[in-house]
């Protein structure tokens, strides 16, 4: 999916700037359950933080964001995870490394 950006210039010097849109869902096991994780990245800056979000067991949809500290994805801890999300963190992490292994060769 891809946006456009507009820039207010006179028609004449007018660009048009295409940023790529990143949005997938992963199956990963958590919390004894297999999951589906939906991720979105947010184009704020070269970093990386993804918007993600998944369901409870009882239907309610847990938001929260995935930022890369010290070469690893982390969990935002300002959003307080549940513990089964907070403890599979690490096979989170292997599963967006993978993913985006993939979406780097295309």
């Amino acid at each position: 999916m891809y946006f456009a950006v507009i820039n207010t210039l006179p028609p004449y010097l007018m660009r048009i700037q295409f940023t790529k849109m990143v949005q997938f869902s992963l199956l990963v096991k958590a919390g004894d359950r297999l999951r589906e994780f939906n991720f979105r990245k947010l184009n704020k800056d070269e970093s990386g933080v993804f918007a993600v979000n998944v369901c409870d067991e009882r239907g309610n949809r847990i938001f929260f964001n995935m930022e890369k500290q010290d070469g690893h994805w982390r969990i935002d801890p300002v959003t307080s995870p549940p513990k089964w999300l907070d403890q599979n963190q690490e096979s989170l992490q292997l599963a967006l490394e993978e993913e985006l292994k993939q979406w780097a060769n295309n």
